[in-house]
């Protein structure tokens, strides 16, 4: 019972960092993340220690951080202190040595996160830069951008987000009503692709301009139709 109430802390302890990925968090929250795993550690493996003895420093580092973080949204000062502030490792095609010895950031390092980016040539790139997370953000000079359609004077129909009605055989009653839709739709949409019930779906997903994607379960059919 120890081991799932503090499962349990730590879980909604993490969902107010936000939903950043270990590699994106900013200093201050993986300091948090590596303590916190720390402080629960303690009262999993000694019984003689409270429950409340890792509870409430967790609790305590996460009312820290988000303090932290409001100040730092509101004052740039406290944010720079305690992120840092990005760093220009490329300009105009060529590499700024300076920054990557600030940074202790090595060639091999470099062309790896590059690599990343889909770039190999280093000419290529306008501006790279070494953001306070650690990510590297590319800019390719104008000439090497890709060509969209509005460079070709083409238009395009934005049929906007794909919304999930059904998700394994379950029906999402509040996106049904969110994209302005009934269950009489839905069991137009069953009968004409062969379902008998929603029970029968993988899945079916419908986007703003009203184009479906259906898939019924393999169980039932392999593969799957678009419309």
């Amino acid at each position: 019972m120890r081991t799932v109430i503090l499962y349990a802390v730590i879980i909604l302890s993490l969902r107010f960092l936000g939903k950043r990925q270990v590699g994106e968090l900013e200093p201050s929250e993986l300091v948090v993340a590596v303590l916190i795993s720390e402080l629960a550690a303690i009262p999993i493996q000694d019984n003689r220690i409270p429950i409340l003895g890792g509870v409430i420093p967790i609790v305590t580092l996460i009312a820290l951080e988000l303090i932290l973080s409001q100040l730092a949204a509101l004052y740039p000062r406290v944010h720079k202190l305690l992120c840092g502030t990005p760093s220009i490792v490329i300009r105009n095609g060529a590499i700024v040595q300076s920054a990557l010895k600030k940074n202790r950031l090595s060639i091999d390092e470099l062309m790896e996160e590059l690599r990343n980016n889909g770039i190999t040539d280093i000419s290529d790139v306008r501006y790279a830069i070494l953001e306070t997370g650690g990510q590297l953000s590319a800019i390719l000079r104008a000439g090497r951008q890709p060509v969209t359609a509005e460079d070709l004077g083409l238009r395009i129909e934005d049929n906007g987000l794909y919304t999930i009605i059904i998700n394994n055989g379950r029906v999402m009653s509040e996106n049904l009503a969110m994209r302005g839709l009934d269950t009489l739709w839905m069991n137009e949409e069953l009968k004409k692709h062969g379902a008998s019930s929603a029970e029968d779906v993988f899945l079916l997903s419908v986007d703003e301009a009203m184009n479906v994607h259906f898939f019924l379960k393999e169980s039932k059919k392999a593969g799957g139709r678009k419309k």
